[in-house]
């Protein structure tokens, strides 16, 4: 009973909503959670980038499970992105450690890394399908010895690019799967990216942890809200289009873009 002493109904609502677009289309975990912490609730970048690190690993563990069981996960694949991943994410935690967590630079650095994957994202999320079409009529196929070696290189940057925003994991992350094995179902992409997203987040959220910068508080009513929602969800995204919520999200994004770099 003590899991659920103090749980907040608001942190527990951002949970079920985060968590219900996670497990629709994959992506927006970080790129919804960590901007809500820092502009809502006014919490610390680094504390809302740590926090919702950890809290994204249990949270995708769920989703993965799910995806797992209805065999959408391409394990060769996520093995080869955690084979660049895992050591760029603990990399990129002791360089923020030696660069002292807490100092001003530390935040500016977070803040500004924030602003641009959140960019980033919202140009995936709006500009996949026309890129995919540009790139499969263009590109030819893929030489298999390439493409282990880009996957790898796609998770060394995911690695960084999460460890210092918490952004990335899905929507930039499911762009590069889609550019590098284009005949791989969508589900399966998704499948994949999320599966790859928790070892991602495990090692970066501990890590985080250990430089101080988990809000347990919130933490804790995060899952509260996220778990049994991105299960559900994970259930329901074999059968439903993710186009409208994509565009959506992608345009919030575009707005917090704009309240962190211009307000």
């Amino acid at each position: 009973m003590s899991f659920f002493q103090n749980i907040e109904p608001l942190y527990v609502l951002c949970g079920v909503l985060v968590g219900g677009i996670v497990g629709m289309t994959g992506v927006g975990g970080g790129s919804l959670m960590t901007p809500i912490l820092i502009l809502l609730f006014g919490i610390n970048p680094t504390v809302a980038v740590g926090t919702d690190l950890l809290y994204a690993s249990i949270t995708k563990s769920g989703g993965a499970l799910v995806h797992g069981f209805h065999r959408n996960i391409e394990w060769r694949v996520v093995g080869l992105l955690a084979m660049g991943s895992v050591p760029a994410t603990a990399l990129t935690v002791l360089a923020l450690y030696l660069l002292q967590i807490n100092s001003d630079a530390t935040r500016h650095l977070i803040t500004n890394v924030l602003g641009f994957a959140l960019l980033f994202t919202a140009f995936s999320l709006l500009f996949r399908k026309p890129l995919m079409r540009w790139y499969a009529q263009r590109m030819p196929d893929l030489n298999p010895w390439l493409v282990r070696h880009m996957t790898i290189i796609v998770g060394a940057t995911l690695g960084v690019l999460v460890s210092l925003s918490s952004v990335g994991a899905g929507a930039v992350g499911v762009t590069a799967l889609v550019m590098l094995y284009p005949k791989m179902e969508a589900r399966r992409i998704v499948g994949s990216d999320i599966a790859h997203a928790v070892p991602l987040t495990l090692v970066a959220g501990l890590g985080h942890s250990m430089l101080g910068t988990i809000d347990w508080h919130i933490f804790k009513s995060l899952l509260v809200g996220s778990i049994p929602a991105i299960i559900i969800a994970s259930i329901v995204s074999a059968r439903a289009s993710d186009t409208a919520v994509r565009v959506s999200l992608a345009i919030v994004l575009l707005l917090v873009v704009a309240r962190f770099w211009f307000f």
